[in-house]
């Protein structure tokens, strides 16, 4: 049991340095994407450049989440277990 659990705790790690990641894509997706529009716009509404920070940064927040979701349930073995291959700890 001390193995799974060890194995465990490193892919919780992998993950939580994927997230952090994830994160700092998310931001600078969201900080390109106003910038961007504020060069070929010229100036704007503030309260639309937050709302399309907020949209964008979330959207990209969001799915790299869920993709690392899949890698984590693929590398603790949970996808193993829904097919029936492995053993329920």
């Amino acid at each position: 049991m001390e193995r799974n659990s060890t194995a465990a705790g490193l892919v919780r790690l992998r993950y939580r340095r994927m997230f952090k990641l994830v994160g700092l894509i998310s931001l600078a997706a969201a900080v390109i994407a106003v910038a961007a529009l504020y060069l070929s716009l010229g100036e704007f509404q503030l309260h639309a450049s937050i709302a399309m920070a907020i949209g964008i940064g979330l959207s990209v927040l969001l799915g790299g989440v869920l993709m690392g979701l899949v890698f984590l349930s693929n590398a603790s073995g949970h996808d193993a277990n829904a097919q029936g291959k492995g053993k329920l700890p």
